[in-house]
């Protein structure tokens, strides 16, 4: 984490990923995107040309940084670095990770027809089968005991496969670095992170915990109904908060 570069990231907004892109491309001009880039593994002198694009909402990267650099024998090599971006502006930072319908997730989580049942119940899919607080859906306090602790085994032998799936995901556009930038009220702090480092905060103490407003924590990260969207079908999804500023520490 840095701030002394705060004035940098304070003159260009940051409004979106599109200005970090910026300060990499200015990379000969940017102090702060050559520390980026020294973090990265990158010796400046080396380096010839940068360019770094937005890559779009739909992958777990947010932006591409393309690096030309020179080899021994004079010849450029060409690597590019993935980066997830998350830019929080509020005290409390909690920034959604992933939603999905729990379908998605069955299969490749290699889900029991049980946890199934019990997660689609959790995030309204399937209507409860009893009164509760919330006619939508049930809290996991309002399940069985037999149903909390089928879930709780799924989710306690499986919380690193979890956490690194919704973090990273896989193919062709996984991130490899996390770059969290904190403006709460001018701060302007920073922090560039490996995806793995990101990861394991994430996971924290890899304990699973039923809240006590009944909804779910697997380490450091919410897991909670979607809820929202006027009511509509949208709503009925799991989804994944966490704390990027836990990054910054």
């Amino acid at each position: 984490m840095s701030n002394i570069t705060g004035s940098e990231i304070a003159k260009n907004g940051y409004k979106n990923e599109q200005n970090i892109c910026d300060i990499f491309n200015n990379y000969t001009n940017s102090s702060l995107a050559r520390l980026w880039l020294n973090i990265m593994g990158y010796d400046i002198s080396n380096i010839r040309f940068v360019n770094a694009y937005r890559t779009g909402k739909c992958f777990k990267t947010d932006i591409t940084v393309s690096i030309w650099t020179t080899c021994k024998n004079g010849s450029l090599e060409l690597n590019e670095e993935r980066i997830q971006v998350k830019l929080v502006s509020n005290k409390n930072g909690f920034n959604q990770i992933e939603k999905s319908k729990v379908n998605k997730y069955k299969s490749i989580w290699n889900m029991s027809d049980n946890v199934y049942r019990i997660l689609r119940l959790y995030d309204g899919e399937l209507l409860p089968y009893k009164e509760t607080r919330d006619p939508r859906r049930m809290f996991v306090d309002e399940m069985s005991r037999v149903e909390q602790n089928i879930l709780n085994e799924f989710l306690q032998n499986n919380i690193i496969m979890i956490v690194l799936d919704i973090v990273r995901s896989c193919g062709k556009y996984t991130p490899e670095w996390v770059s969290v930038i904190n403006s709460y009220e001018d701060q302007y702090k920073w922090s560039l992170v490996s995806i793995n480092e990101a990861s394991s905060k994430y996971i924290g103490d890899g304990k699973v915990v039923f809240t006590n407003n009944g909804n779910i924590r697997l380490g450091n990260i919410l897991l909670q109904r979607k809820g929202g969207d006027c009511g509509r079908e949208t709503a009925n999804m799991l989804q994944f908060k966490t704390n990027p500023l836990i990054l910054l520490y």
